[in-house]
């Protein structure tokens, strides 16, 4: 155990800044450098890669930050992956952490890495190996084609690596986390493309060859007289907007606790509760998942065959059997306008509602996991409460005294606020919103949480322009 503690708290890492409080400057320059590298990243290819059998899979390449035959290819996923690994870990009681002392976050975070470095290299040699990303059909069975491999990997694993130090970066001298902002840049990246873009897409039900994005084409099938295509961008456009308003208003809602200072008489404070407790993280972790389920079937059925796990097509990259087939999620609104009936197969129906239920139940089970492992248990708040020297108004000064009354409300709202971004995010995906639904639901919640974020700490620091935009 000393030696694992030694090799824990000797990974190389990013230095923390030595001031207490960095300027909006600072945390604003080193934000745009990680996010511009990121772009840049993810359009340079992988040299030598022949086929990329994971290019259909959109969801995948939006929830996990990765675009796809880029060198960036693993994107953030090794390191989500880690993290459900350790929380399933220490929520279970497997493995346990003393997250109240400096020592024992330390040794959590420096776990974490050292899975998310071994996820690198795992993935990276899977997506290799297994078909995924791998050197031209025609080099199969020379001497090139294994060390193509070999090249493929070692890219994937310094790309990987780059992800995780760039969120470290993030993390420490930027805004919010490198994970929620990258998901972020790929989701805004993707909602614009498909809301504005003027390349030809696909084919419409009139025969005519439409835009890529959504407005133009609905300009285009308007003038074609093809409703059906009309209507499908119609669809897309209200669902997106429709996202985004609720998901602002849930995010807005708290439960406000009233507390005083002990010392001075009179004065008190009001302390905010989310009624979205856990933010975005357990959509994350439970996209994540189903993210890496698809991935895997696709992958399993590359190196043995199609599988009870998953079955896909080859022309469309959709999963059309097995396990993955039914938490995957349906555009029930586009079945309804193309086949023009509300009675159509029960399996969309049944795919819906398991899909749904799996990404509730996910979300609420994860958003209870975080809650323990991120300080943000009835405890820890009572403990950061007392050092601000904040007492309930007629109590007495007792840690428990604000434990208890804590307690009423962190559990219920972790559980509720679970609930409802599962039910948001599957809602989304549902109904067939730009992007997808799930994407959209986290990068309005990440924006919103980085506004409140700024709002909070840089409000006074910034520019008068900047400062007048943000509502100051």
């Amino acid at each position: 155990m000393g030696l694992l503690k030694n090799i824990i708290f000797n990974l190389p890492e990013v230095a923390p800044p030595t001031q207490k409080k960095l300027s909006f400057k600072e945390k604003l320059k080193w934000t745009l450098i990680a996010l511009v590298l990121y772009f840049i990243l993810g359009m340079m290819p992988l040299f030598g890669l022949g086929q990329n059998s994971l290019s259909n899979f959109e969801f995948l390449s939006i929830v996990l930050a990765s675009p796809f035959g880029s060198i960036i290819s693993l994107g953030i996923g090794p390191i989500v992956t880690a993290s459900i690994v350790l929380q399933l870990l220490n929520g279970s009681g497997i493995v346990k952490f003393d997250l109240q002392s400096p020592d024992g976050k330390r040794l959590f975070q420096g776990v974490q890495k050292l899975l998310a470095l071994f996820f690198i290299i795992f993935e990276a040699i899977i997506y290799v190996i297994m078909g995924g990303l791998a050197p031209a059909p025609e080099l199969v069975g020379t001497a090139l084609f294994g060390q193509i491999q070999i090249i493929l990997i070692i890219q994937l694993i310094l790309g990987g690596i780059l992800i995780l130090f760039m969120d470290e970066v993030v993390s420490k001298w930027g805004f919010g986390s490198g994970i929620s902002l990258f998901i972020a840049a790929g989701v805004s990246q993707s909602i614009f493309v498909q809301a504005f873009s003027w390349l030809p897409g696909p084919t419409g039900a009139a025969g005519v060859t439409y835009s890529v994005g959504a407005i133009p084409s609905l300009i285009q099938a308007l003038s074609a007289g093809d409703p059906t295509t009309a209507l499908l961008r119609v669809a897309s456009l209200v669902s997106t907007v429709l996202v985004f308003m609720i998901v602002v208003y849930v995010q807005a809602m708290k439960v406000e606790i009233p507390l005083s200072f002990g010392r001075v008489r009179g004065h008190g404070v009001r302390w905010p509760l989310s009624f979205i407790y856990t933010s975005n993280i357990p959509v994350i972790l439970v996209a994540a998942l189903l993210a890496n389920l698809q991935l895997w079937g696709r992958l399993l059925q590359n190196w043995i065959g199609p599988n009870i796990f998953g079955r896909f097509s080859e022309a469309t990259g959709q999963a059309i059997g097995g396990f993955v087939f039914w938490v995957q999620s349906p555009n029930v609104v586009r079945t309804i306008i193309e086949q023009r009936t509300l009675f159509f197969g029960s399996t969309v129906y049944i795919q819906a509602i398991v899909y749904m239920l799996f990404m509730i139940v996910g979300a609420v089970i994860f958003s209870a996991f975080w809650v323990q492992t991120a300080g943000m248990d009835a405890r820890s708040q009572a403990k950061q409460m007392m050092s601000s020297g904040l007492q309930i108004p007629g109590f007495r000064r007792d840690q428990r005294v604000l434990e208890s009354l804590l307690n009423r409300y962190i559990w219920p709202l972790t559980i509720m606020g679970g609930a409802t971004v599962g039910f948001l995010a599957s809602f989304a995906d549902l109904t067939g919103a730009l992007s997808r639904g799930t994407g959209i639901l986290l990068a309005v919640m990440i924006v919103y949480k980085l506004y409140e974020e700024i709002a909070k700490q840089h409000m006074m620091d910034m520019n008068p322009m900047m400062r007048k935009f943000m509502g100051g």
